[in-house]
C-alpha cells in the first residue's frame, strides 16, 4: 500500500471522528435544552355570602325582638284602649320597632309594602311615625312613615327609612322606633270588626 493511500485513509478516519465528535457535542446540547428549569404559582379564593335578617318588637318597651317572617306569624300590636270598643273619633296607638339582627352584614332600606285585612275595616284610618326613642301614645309625634288619614288597608304614600347593621356585626343594629295611630271615622258602623296585617320589607344596601 502506498504512502498516499495510507494518508488518505488516515485523513478519512479523522473526518469521521470529527463528525462523530460533532454529533456527540450536538446531542449534549439538545439534552441541555430539554432539561430547562420550570416553576409554577397557584392562586386560590373562597367566596362567602353575607347574612341579612330583619326582626321586630311589639312589646310596650320595644325591646323584645323576635322573628315574624310570615303573615301567619305576624307580631300582635298592642293598641291602647278602647281598640276593642271604638266609637267615632276615637284614636288608639301601638308601638312597634324594627332592627337588623346580630350577624347582619349589610345596611337596609325598609318599606311598608302591603296591608291586608279580614272582616270589616271601613271608616278606619291610620298613620305611622318614626321616633327617636321608644314609646307610643296618641300624642306621639315624629317623622311620618305613613301620612295621617291613610285608609287602614292601604300603604299609599308610605315613605322608606334606613336601618344600619350592628357595629361590630356580631351585635344587632340600632332600632327604628315606630308608632301606629288608628282613628275611627264618623261613619264607623256599630259592631263592625276586622283585622289588618302590615308587611315591612327590608332590602339590603
Amino acid at each position: 500500500m502506498s504512502n498516499t493511500t495510507t494518508e488518505t485513509k488516515r485523513q478519512g478516519s479523522r473526518k469521521v471522528a470529527a463528525i462523530l465528535a460533532g454529533g456527540l457535542v450536538l446531542g449534549v446540547g439538545t439534552m441541555a435544552t430539554l432539561a430547562s428549569w420550570n416553576d409554577s404559582e397557584y392562586a386560590n379564593a373562597t367566596f362567602t355570602a353575607g347574612y341579612f335578617n330583619l326582626e321586630g318588637a311589639v312589646d310596650a318597651s320595644q325591646a323584645s325582638f323576635s322573628q315574624h317572617s310570615t303573615s301567619g306569624a305576624a307580631g300582635a300590636l298592642s293598641f291602647t284602649a278602647p281598640f276593642n270598643n271604638l266609637t267615632p273619633t276615637d284614636v288608639v296607638a301601638a308601638p312597634y320597632a324594627l332592627r337588623l339582627a346580630a350577624g347582619t352584614t349589610n345596611n337596609a332600606q325598609v318599606n311598608l309594602v302591603a296591608s291586608t285585612n279580614t272582616g270589616t275595616v271601613t271608616n278606619l284610618t291610620y298613620e305611622v311615625v318614626k321616633t327617636a326613642t321608644p314609646g307610643c301614645t296618641t300624642s306621639t309625634t315624629g317623622t311620618p312613615v305613613v301620612p295621617a288619614g291613610t285608609a287602614i288597608n292601604s300603604v299609599t304614600g308610605a315613605s322608606s327609612f334606613t336601618l344600619a347593621m350592628g357595629s361590630p356585626t356580631t351585635t344587632a343594629g340600632a332600632p327604628a322606633y315606630l308608632c301606629f295611630k288608628v282613628t275611627a271615622g264618623s261613619g264607623l258602623a256599630q259592631s263592625q270588626t276586622g283585622s289588618v296585617t302590615w308587611q315591612f320589607q327590608a332590602v339590603s344596601q
